[in-house]
């Protein structure tokens, strides 16, 4: 459904269509256009150090030697 607002135009996605795409209200989209088609992208963002540390239960263990093992391929130690 289109809706005017100013001298643009809205359109509204289904709480079905974005939980499908990932994508959030607040989430800030790119929109492309090719041959007609318009799209709306999700940016590439790296995670922040906080958001790669939750995935671990926020414990990094930064500090300190981390053991790599033996080489498997053509790593020169």
């Amino acid at each position: 459904m289109r809706k005017s607002m100013g001298n643009s135009q809205g359109i509204r996605i289904s709480k079905e269509v974005l939980k499908e795409a990932d994508v959030a209200v607040d989430d800030i989209l790119d929109v492309k256009v090719s041959n007609g088609v318009i799209m709306l992208v999700k940016p590439f963002r790296h995670k922040t150090l906080e958001e790669r540390a939750a995935a671990y239960d926020g414990k990094l263990d930064l500090d300190g030697e981390f053991d790599w093992r033996e080489p498997v391929g053509r790593e020169i130690w």
